[in-house]
């Protein structure tokens, strides 16, 4: 049986957010996403591309509705893009890994969101042997993947 963090990458959509301006991008994430063949839109408002592809500034802009949403902003956002995916009507959350506040993971519960929090999202979209490879690894033998 997969676990709740192994299910949110069985969605066939998402969007990945990020914030240029202030950190990188997660572009790992992203590639990894579109390598395994899923439907992925950058979020981005402070640059016009992602990787060649248009970034779009809100999650109401997006082009189609997404499943599921990464968040890898800057933690002092965390809380505002998580009711910003509520608002969107998204229940699945992935929070990057020390992206994590309190508020928005109480703002996730209180919405009845499905936010995996604490674990890299690059060990899970990045089947290729890296160092990833060997988080994902140590993960597994914690019981935390």
């Amino acid at each position: 049986m997969n676990s709740n963090y192994e299910t949110f990458w069985e969605n066939d959509c998402y969007a990945v957010v990020g914030d240029k301006a202030k950190q990188n991008f997660p572009v790992l994430t992203y590639r990894g996403l579109k390598k395994l063949g899923k439907a992925v839109f950058p979020v981005d408002s402070s640059v016009e591309e992602i990787e060649g592809d248009h970034a779009y500034a809100t999650l109401e802009g997006l082009p189609a509705k997404v499943d599921a949403v990464v968040l890898e902003v800057p933690k002092e956002d965390t809380r505002d893009w998580v009711a910003k995916v509520a608002d969107a009507g998204i229940e699945d959350v992935w929070i990057h890994m020390g992206r994590e506040t309190p508020e928005a993971l109480a703002l996730a519960h209180d919405k009845g969101m499905n936010a995996r929090t604490g674990s890299c999202a690059v060990m899970y979209v990045k089947p290729e042997p890296s160092y990833h490879s060997i988080h994902k690894w140590i993960m597994k033998l914690a019981g935390k993947y």
